[in-house]
């Protein structure tokens, strides 16, 4: 009985179709563009972190993320002490390990330096 009752138990007939849907509505951001007057602000602040470094500034940082998987992405906001800002490869490093491209900086605050 156990085996006939097997044969109509239910299926999914389109095999992976509720991970497209949850997919094609999940939302993104688009990247957004910053003006002139908003980049010299940041490119001031990188400075002053870069003049500063060996204080370990605190700073808070949203930062645009680029989704692997669709057109757009997402604006991160994260804060912690400046480890390190890197010119060859234009990062900034904080003492946790997050790892931030300058260019993907859409706003920078300097929170105190020791």
């Amino acid at each position: 009985m156990h085996d006939r009752a097997a044969q109509f138990a239910p299926f999914a007939a389109l095999v992976g179709y509720d991970d497209a849907v949850a997919e094609t509505a999940r939302l993104t951001e688009s990247c957004p563009e910053l003006d002139e007057q908003e980049q010299r602000a940041i490119n001031e602040r990188l400075a002053y972190i870069a003049d500063h470094i060996s204080e370990q500034p605190e700073a808070r940082i949203k930062y645009f993320v680029p989704d692997e998987h669709k057109s757009g992405g997402a604006i991160i906001e994260v804060s912690g002490r400046v480890k390190k800002l890197s010119t060859t490869d234009a990062t900034i490093v904080l003492t946790d390990g997050c790892k931030i491209k300058t260019s993907d900086i859409t706003n920078l605050s300097i929170l105190s330096v020791e």
